[in-house]
């Protein structure tokens, strides 16, 4: 069975999607935004969360920080959510 390491939050009502994912142990995001010329999606270069914006998803307890606890473990989401980022590039050797 394959993991689920993409979660798409989209409110609707025209406001723009925005896509998580799992890569190597690093949390990342982008913004989908609609193209009305086009009626399709542009769909945003994917950037790393900080641990600050991880952080922030943690304690207001989102369903972004849910699923990351449910697709990460407990563990490896507060580990990243202190790590500094010049220690991160291990991460995904676990």
């Amino acid at each position: 069975m394959l993991a689920c390491n993409r979660l798409r939050i989209d409110l609707g009502g025209g406001s723009r999607a925005v896509d998580y994912r799992i890569e190597c142990g690093r949390v990342e995001t982008r913004v989908l935004e609609s193209a009305p010329e086009t009626n399709g999606v542009i769909e945003n270069p994917w950037r790393r969360l900080t641990a600050q914006e991880l952080t922030s998803l943690v304690t207001a307890d989102t369903v972004v920080a849910r699923w990351l606890r449910h697709r990460m473990g407990i563990h490896h989401l507060i580990r990243a959510c202190i790590q500094d980022p010049l220690f991160v590039s291990n991460e995904g050797q676990e």
